[in-house]
């Protein structure tokens, strides 16, 4: 599975992407690196964001260090702020 959403807002762009898992995630960026070293040299990012288990981020921790991603761990099922 790979979704691609790109929003745009003046000159920024906001690209939603998804995944099946960690390995798909590198696999992708194996793919488009050329690419995506080509247009970091005419822009920046911002901010990355990955949402996965915790299972998952760990195998993306190491590889994706030079984008200096910000990781959210998906928690399965809604908990009462007392039960956290």
């Amino acid at each position: 599975m790979h979704a691609l959403r790109v929003f745009l807002n003046g000159t920024t762009a906001h690209c939603r992407e998804g995944h099946a898992n960690a390995e798909a995630v590198l696999a992708h960026l194996q793919n488009v690196g050329e690419l995506l070293g080509q247009a970091l040299q005419i822009a920046k990012i911002v901010r990355l964001e990955v949402h996965a288990p915790a299972s998952e981020i760990e195998k993306l921790r190491a590889p994706m260090a030079s984008l200096s991603p910000q990781f959210f761990a998906l928690e399965p099922g809604i908990r009462r702020a007392s039960e956290a």
